[in-house]
């Protein structure tokens, strides 16, 4: 009996740099008329119309954002496209274009490429957005990805961060909270795994908050349930940092404060049952965690019997005076606790105190 042999796995040196773009690109279909000129050229070109051109980027760094112990490669292309498009998402507008660039070192075969572009072109097809350009280079620390999300969109649609008014309703979308427990389940295994690796890993039954992570989605579809329900939010920000952080964010732009009920925030049962699990509570997971890339907005009040009891919708306090500060509201008492930024920070590699 022959042995089956592992497949060859192709080095980036024998494609080069331009002829690495072009294999990974080459199946990219244009499908925005906004799109004039795509990957190919020294420079991509994007006609907008009469509207206004929305520009946002994120870096991506492996062991800072991502750990490819338990994060699929055509996961993680899918995710970096889906983090870009939510920020174009909160600003009320449509994402239409981005630009891909990656440095990688040379542990990563082409194939682990396809990989990653096989995400980045199914978030492409889901999102009606056209990968447009980017770069590709050479890193001496494993995988960096950078992308950039463009959207266009009429000038009097655009909704910022700064605009909520005292007595604004806060409002939410989704759920909270599940994709850090999400994180929680994957760490956990991938520790396991790490001290003996012929454990099976235990992920059955935990598929919705691993989605939540590995495979999160851009709330895009928001802005046309706005539209139908003929409601403009005040301010806009996406839920990326955890809940708290985003909204000492909209207190900072908009110059108010806010007041969250803690009942009222919207979370799965698997996530509050994952939480017990791990001895955590539910409410700062959503609070702290972050990844979910829901949107939080604020409504003038006007607006309330349009959304009440909506399926896509949850209010869950209101704008006060600014020198009124931020707190949330306790569960079952009328106890005041002080909201604090203690989503994700980058730069201390873990959660802020």
């Amino acid at each position: 009996m022959f042995e089956d042999k592992e497949p060859e796995l192709t080095p980036i040196s024998k494609l080069g740099e331009f002829g690495l773009i072009k294999h990974l690109t080459e199946h990219f279909p244009l499908a925005n008329g906004s799109s004039e000129l795509g990957v190919g050229d020294d420079a991509a070109v994007i006609n907008p119309g009469n509207k206004k051109v929305i520009l946002t980027t994120d870096v991506l760094a492996e062991g800072v954002h991502f750990n490819l112990g338990y994060v699929p490669l055509k996961h993680l292309g899918y995710k970096a496209v889906v983090v870009n498009l939510s920020d174009i998402a909160a600003m009320n507008a449509t994402p239409t274009q981005i630009l891909v660039s990656l440095a990688v070192s040379n542990r990563f075969p082409v194939e682990a490429m396809e990989e990653i572009y096989a995400g980045i072109q199914t978030a492409c097809k889901r999102y009606t957005v056209d990968l447009i350009g980017g770069d590709t280079t050479s890193s001496n620390a494993g995988l960096v990805m950078s992308i950039t999300a463009i959207g266009l969109e009429n000038d009097e649609n655009i909704v910022k961060r700064s605009t909520a008014k005292p007595n604004d309703l806060l409002v939410v979308t989704g759920d909270l909270g599940g994709a850090y427990m999400g994180l929680q389940i994957l760490e956990r295994e991938h520790a396991v795994f790490l001290a003996d690796p012929n454990m099976q890993p235990e992920m059955e039954g935990y598929d919705y908050i691993l989605e939540r992570q590995l495979k999160p989605e851009a709330r895009t579809d928001v802005k046309a349930i706005l539209e139908q329900l003929d409601i403009k939010p005040t301010s806009m920000i996406d839920v990326s940092d955890g809940l708290a952080s985003e909204i000492l964010h909209l207190s900072d732009q908009s110059q108010v404060g806010f007041r969250l009920y803690e009942e009222k925030v919207p979370m799965d049962n698997l996530t509050i049952t994952t939480a017990d699990e791990f001895n955590l509570n539910p409410v700062m997971a959503a609070l702290s965690g972050g990844e979910d890339y829901e949107l939080l907005f604020t409504i003038s009040p006007n607006d309330f019997d349009k959304m009440k009891n909506h399926p896509d919708f949850t209010i869950i306090g209101h704008a006060v005076e600014k020198e009124e500060g931020n707190f949330m509201v306790a569960r079952g008492s009328n106890q005041l606790v002080a909201l604090t930024a203690q989503g994700w920070d980058a730069f201390l590699g873990n959660q802020q105190g």
